[in-house]
C-alpha cells in the first residue's frame, strides 16, 4: 500500500474526480475535479458522512465498508449518486485501500462520471442551435423592420395632414411598430462593440439580487453561497447582468406562481469548475453560477425548447428573456445548463477564466 502524501499533490491535478474516505467512512479529501463533479467544495463537506451526502443507499455502504476490512478493492458501474440530494450524477466508481502518513487505513473513490460525454454532445447541439436561430432571427429581423420603418413614416404622415381626431388612431400605429421594433431588437440580442474588462461576478449577482428583492414579497428568500476564492472574469459587466436577471427573474416568476409554494427559495451559488469542455473546447478552469430554485420545475414538453425565442410556459411570457441570455453567454464564450424536476430547477452559467 501507498502512503497518501506521496501522491496528493498529483491527485490534485488529475481530471478524474477523488474522494477519500477515513475509517468512519466521513469524507476527509475531495480533489478539485470531485468538487467539480459534486458542486461543493472540500472545505464544505469535510469529515460529513459519506452516508449523509453522496451513498445515501445503504445497499452501496455494505460493499464499501468490506474494503476496510478485507483491503481488497471493489468497482461499482452505474450508480445514480445524488450528493446532498441536491445534485444527481451517474458515475462508475472504483474503491480502493490507502494508508495515510499515521498508518491509519482510509479508502480512496475514484469517479468516472457517464453523463459527461452525453452533456458534451447535448452543449454541442445547443451551441449549433443558437448559431442557426441567431441567423434566422436576423433575416427575419430584416425583412420584419423594413416595413414597419414605412408604416411608422406613413402614419406620421397621415398625423400632420388630418385633423386631430384622427392623431389618436395614428398614435396607436405609431406606438405598436414602436414596441415590435423593439421587441425584433430584443431578438437579436445585445451589442457585442462594448467594452470587456475584468469584473467580479459576485457584484454582478449582488446586483441582480437587490433587483429581484425590490419587488419581491417577504416570503421569497434569496439565499447567498459564494465561492469567495473565485477570481474575476472577463466580460461586459451590464450584459451578465441582464443575462442572469432573466434567468433569476424566470425563477422569481415560477415561485409567486405557484399556489402550492409555502417556503419559496431562490440560491445564487459560485463554484471554480476544471477541466470543463465548451463547444469542443476543453478550459481548465471555469467559473460555474447557479441559480436554483425550488419551485414546480420546467414542464417535460419546455424543456428541449425553453432557449428558442417566443418559447414560453407562462401565459403572458414574452419567450426572449432565456434567449437573450443564453446569447449573452454565448458571445462570452460560456454555456448555460438546467436540470429541472418538481421542486428544483437549476439553471448553470458556465464562463471560462482562461
Amino acid at each position: 500500500m501507498t502512503l497518501w502524501t506521496d501522491y496528493k499533490n498529483i491527485v490534485d491535478g488529475l481530471s478524474t474526480a477523488i474522494l477519500m474516505l477515513d475509517q468512519t467512512l466521513r469524507i476527509q479529501y475531495l480533489n478539485p475535479a470531485c468538487e467539480a463533479l459534486f458542486g461543493v467544495s472540500a472545505r464544505q463537506v469535510h469529515n460529513q458522512l459519506a452516508a449523509d451526502c453522496i451513498f445515501q443507499d445503504p445497499k452501496d455502504l455494505d460493499p464499501i465498508q468490506d474494503v476496510l476490512e478485507s483491503q481488497v478493492g471493489y468497482i461499482k458501474r452505474e450508480a445514480l449518486l445524488r450528493f446532498n440530494r441536491l445534485r444527481s450524477v451517474r458515475a462508475d466508481y472504483s474503491v480502493s485501500p490507502i494508508v495515510d502518513d499515521d498508518q491509519n487505513p482510509k479508502l480512496l473513490i475514484e469517479f468516472r462520471e457517464l453523463d459527461r460525454i452525453m452533456r458534451i454532445s447535448k452543449d454541442d447541439a445547443q451551441l449549433h442551435h443558437q448559431h442557426t436561430n441567431r441567423q434566422l432571427i436576423r433575416g427575419i429581423a430584416h425583412e420584419v423592420k423594413n416595413p414597419l420603418g414605412g408604416i411608422r413614416g406613413a402614419a406620421q404622415l397621415l398625423e400632420m395632414n388630418f385633423p386631430d381626431d384622427i392623431k389618436e388612431y395614428t398614435q396607436v400605429i405609431i406606438q405598436e411598430t414602436d414596441r415590435l421594433c423593439n421587441l425584433v431588437d430584443q431578438m437579436l440580442g445585445p451589442n457585442t462593440t462594448q467594452k470587456i474588462e475584468p469584473l467580479n461576478i459576485h457584484e454582478v449577482l449582488e446586483r441582480v439580487r437587490t433587483i429581484i428583492l425590490a419587488s419581491a414579497p417577504a416570503t421569497i428568500v434569496i439565499e447567498r453561497d459564494y465561492d469567495v476564492s473565485l477570481p474575476d472574469i472577463s466580460g461586459i459587466k451590464d450584459q451578465l447582468i441582464q443575462s442572469t436577471l432573466n434567468i433569476a427573474q424566470n425563477a422569481y416568476q415560477a415561485l409567486t406562481e405557484d399556489q402550492t409554494q409555502t417556503a419559496p427559495k431562490i440560491i445564487f451559488r459560485t463554484r471554480v469548475i476544471r477541466n470543463f469542455t465548451i463547444g469542443g473546447t476543453r478550459h481548465r478552469i471555469a467559473a460555474c453560477i447557479e441559480i436554483i430554485d425550488n419551485g414546480p420545475g420546467i414542464t417535460e414538453e419546455l424543456q428541449d425548447a425553453i432557449f428558442f425565442p417566443m418559447i414560453s410556459g407562462r401565459a403572458n411570457g414574452n419567450g426572449i428573456g432565456l434567449s437573450i441570455a443564453q446569447s449573452i453567454v454565448n458571445q462570452h464564450h460560456g454555456l448555460i445548463e438546467y436540470d429541472s424536476e418538481p421542486g428544483l430547477t437549476r439553471f448553470s452559467i458556465i464562463l471560462p477564466l482562461e
